[in-house]
């Protein structure tokens, strides 16, 4: 055997947060420690069965992989064991001493305090073996990698507070035995009756068969004895591959909580197989929270693939779309070939035409969700749409195939709703027009706010036209790709020379064209006096209470696009925005008579219509002059006049 001295080493500062949070904010649900460490064991067997295709010497002469459960009441302990695919001294190290995910630190910034909550936070995160904790002062895990010699299994202890010791062991069989010294209190999980109801009611659905001793009832000790023979306490078949009909609410829930290593219970699910060019199984779940990760676009994200009942990869990401990268669940292919690959997932036919029937079936679960009669069902979807919205606007330029799928089951605040939580789809807005519109209007902004009190709406608010508010930063590149919605073109209120159409009567353009040409000698005025600022000046029919606002044209890049570009660190194209005043605006028309400070008066005509759009200021501290300056002229008139 080949000794090595035991060392010491400290838990990654995350770990330390994490296993200190997680005792005090999991402890009122703390039998789901054995929930997880079965996980983490079925998830080790799978691991196996998938490396032993390439070589099948990595089973030894031990090809039947098994969970097992054994408990000591002498010595206080439990021990979950399997024989998959075990861990080396540095993989215990790097697995059970650090938190390799992306996103961490934000995910820990995330914690309120707030118990209830940050347990929900926590579960979302996926505490998996540090839950073992919650219930034991110490915890010893003994491992053996497939295909190392006997004498090179490793020996990882901890009492979860700041480190733990790795040594190199001996272990006659390969896979690993996680062994919990149970804190004081926790008596009632040396019971194996108890033990069998947590496995039943938690892990059923693992496709492997978990195993533990036997148990008689002694009359004369008046206590549970062992019987010697083992006894499998679970299903032991893969949920999926069972008839719909045959599978309970419960089980599908608990099933999803397997694999999506979360706490709470998915919002909905689809189950169905797949027959013809290509057969297949899919299972497939919405959680109800997003994960702390949604937005790391480098986060690992997709679905269980397995061929023939057969684990192959965690996180197939070619089988879902990015913006379905919140789904969770598995496939089962009857088709592929059990050594498939990643790089071979890239080029499969076989693959895309397994990714496009389960998009279809989760666009269909939203669909049903949202047009349900149901208001239960109808709720879901509200909760959906909070957590997981912004995901799916991607897929309006992602996915053309299902474009006006996915167009129907957007939602958008507007100017007939109060918050940004209250919103509407383009099909309720389509019912709402107003008799002769012709077009989807909407407006973009930094924040609900802003998008709320845009100058632009001023014209739809007198006339009574809904507006759609457009405030997420996705939303640029969805109305960049979404042109229109069923015939009817989308059409932003900030771009172009403003045409309502119908909505119009002859009495306004009259109006409007001799407002233009009364105020044409001014409009030229202050094209002169702003020069390169801007592209264009002319009168608006847009306003009725703001002096000025800024447009762009049709086909030129939105003042907020740029803003979101820059602020990226992308390059954005200069375009020089057109002002637009109000001539019934007295700010406007005092511009006609005056002589000795028009430059300033026009300056800020065009910086605060800057401000409103939520652009910055090239000179800040020169408008706040201008404005000072402005001011005290005009409060010297009024003293002249009184």
């Amino acid at each position: 055997m080949t000794h090595s001295p035991k060392e010491t080493l400290g838990f990654q500062t995350e770990v330390t947060q994490l296993l200190r949070l997680m005792i005090h904010s999991l402890y009122s649900n703390k039998e789901i420690f054995l929930r997880e460490l079965i996980s983490n064991a079925s998830d080790a067997c799978d691991k196996l069965r998938f490396e032993a295709l390439n070589n099948d010497a990595l089973y030894g002469d031990d090809a039947a992989l098994v969970i097992r459960v054994d408990f000591d009441r002498e010595a206080r302990t439990i021990t979950i064991s399997d024989n998959g695919v075990g861990l080396s001294r540095e993989e215990a190290i790097a697995h059970l001493g650090t938190i390799a995910k992306s996103g961490t630190q934000e995910f820990f910034k995330s914690l309120t305090g707030d118990q209830a909550r940050d347990a929900r936070l926590i579960g979302q995160f996926g505490v998996g073996f540090y839950s073992s904790f919650i219930v034991a002062d110490k915890v010893t895990v003994v491992s053996r990698r497939a295909g190392v010699a006997a004498d090179q299994a490793v020996r990882w202890e901890s009492a979860g507070e700041g480190d733990f010791s790795v040594e190199i062991t001996e272990k006659e069989t390969r896979g690993t035995d996680v062994i919990l010294h149970l804190r004081e209190g926790e008596d009632e999980f040396l019971d194996g009756w108890r033990l069998k109801a947590i496995i039943r009611k938690y892990s059923d659905h693992i496709t492997l068969p978990i195993r533990m001793a036997g148990e008689t009832w002694d009359e004369e000790k008046k206590e549970n004895v062992r019987s010697g023979e083992e006894e499998t306490i679970n299903q032991a078949s893969a949920l999926w591959a069972r008839a719909k009909a045959e599978i309970s609410d419960e089980e599908y829930r608990a099933f999803y909580k397997h694999v999506a290593h979360d706490f709470e219970d998915p919002l909905a699910w689809t189950h169905a197989k797949v027959e013809g060019k290509q057969e297949y199984t899919e299972l497939l779940y919405i959680p109800a929270r997003a994960p702390f990760d949604l937005w790391d676009r480098h986060a690992r994200h997709g679905v269980k693939l397995y061929v023939r009942r057969v684990f192959i990869m965690d996180d197939a990401e070619k089988l879902m779309p990015l913006y379905l990268r919140f789904v969770r669940g598995v496939v089962d292919s009857a088709d592929l070939p059990l050594n498939i690959s990643r790089e071979i997932l890239q080029e499969s036919r076989d693959i895309d035409a397994i990714r496009q029937g389960c998009v279809k079936k989760v666009l269909s679960m939203l669909e049903n969700l949202a047009a349900s009669e149901d208001a239960a069902e109808r709720e879901k979807y509200a909760a959906f749409w909070r957590e997981f919205g912004k995901a799916l606007k991607e897929g309006v330029g992602e996915d053309f195939a299902n474009k006006e799928k996915i167009a129907a089951l957007l939602r958008f605040a507007s100017t007939h709703t109060d918050s940004a939580e209250e919103t509407v789809s383009l099909k309720d807005y389509l019912a709402r027009m107003k008799e002769g519109q012709e077009k989807i209007y909407y407006v973009t902004a930094d924040s609900f706010k802003a998008a709320q009190h845009s100058p632009h709406l001023e014209i739809f608010r007198k006339k009574g036209v809904e507006v759609l508010l457009l405030s997420d930063r996705v939303d640029e590149w969805v109305v960049g790709h979404l042109l229109e919605f069923e015939g009817k073109p989308l059409q932003s209120v900030a771009r172009g020379g403003l045409d309502l159409g119908k909505l119009t009567d002859e009495a306004e353009k009259k109006e409007s064209e001799k407002a233009a040409e009364e105020y044409r000698e001014l409009v030229e005025k202050i094209k002169a006096s702003l020069g390169e600022r801007v592209k264009d000046v002319r009168v608006t029919h847009r306003l009725t209470d703001s002096p000025s606002c800024l447009v762009t044209e049709d086909f030129d890049v939105s003042g907020h696009l740029a803003r979101l570009l820059k602020a990226s660190g992308q390059n954005a194209p200069e375009v020089k925005p057109i002002l637009e005043i109000n001539p019934n605006h007295p700010a406007v028309t005092r511009l006609k008579t005056e002589t000795a400070r028009f430059d300033d008066w026009a300056a800020l005509l065009f910086e605060q219509a800057e401000l409103a759009e939520g652009g910055q200021l090239e000179d800040p501290a020169g408008f706040v002059k201008r404005v000072n300056a402005l001011m005290l002229a005009l409060s010297g008139e009024a003293s002249v006049g009184s």
